[in-house]
């Protein structure tokens, strides 16, 4: 479980191809404060810490993770978004964040606000994921506030301390990012989709 308060932006160092599995490399501040088998956020993607060494630390990504988020276009030195796992009885300064990415969306608009950013985002609606204005999202795994809601499109306000600690600087019109929806936004959805079968 994370809460989508980015920690630190990692560097990617290597990317290695093995059958259907990716294994990847990440240089971080916190590579030597973590350990093996230690669940680990990146770009939102719980992914579990194989290996460390110095600075850096691998781990692997399955080819289903990799066909539902965006870990497959990483390059060597993009910068990811890093989150540990929370901690029990720690303030949650985000929203409940499963690690587990939804769908990827791709980069429409950027717009700068005197000194801050909306950031516009299309996703394909039929997978029956939703936001709503003022609700939560995760975007590569930084906790958001959606704004201008609609079906298949939404908004994001982004200040400078995130803009400046997240790879949300890296962005340009066409990136693609990885999407977890509000789980509790989930659960609402899948109720309503059971009780309208059930009233047919």
């Amino acid at each position: 479980m994370f809460t989508g308060i980015i920690e630190d932006v990692g560097v990617i160092t290597n990317l290695n191809k093995e059958l259907n599995n990716l294994h990847i490399s990440i240089k971080s501040a916190m590579s030597s404060e973590l350990k093996i088998d230690q669940s680990v956020a990146h770009n939102g993607v719980c992914l579990t810490v194989v290996r460390i060494k110095d600075d850096e630390y691998t781990v692997t990504a399955i080819k289903e993770t990799l066909d539902k988020t965006n870990l497959e276009t990483l390059k060597i030195s993009d910068k990811v978004n890093l989150e540990r796992a929370m901690k029990l009885g720690d303030r949650l300064d985000g929203h409940i964040v499963q690690g587990h990415v939804d769908q990827t969306a791709v980069c429409t608009d950027i717009k700068e606000e005197n000194g801050s950013w909306i950031f516009t985002f299309n996703y394909n609606s039929n997978l029956n994921n939703i936001t709503i204005e003022k609700g939560s999202i995760t975007i590569n795994g930084t906790s958001l506030t959606v704004v201008n809601s609609k079906e298949d499109s939404f908004s994001v306000a982004i200040i400078p301390y995130t803009y400046k600690h997240t790879n949300f600087n890296t962005f340009k019109i066409g990136t693609v990012v990885n999407l977890e929806f509000d789980v509790l936004g989930k659960y609402v959805t899948k109720l309503l989709e059971l009780n309208l079968l059930n009233n047919k």
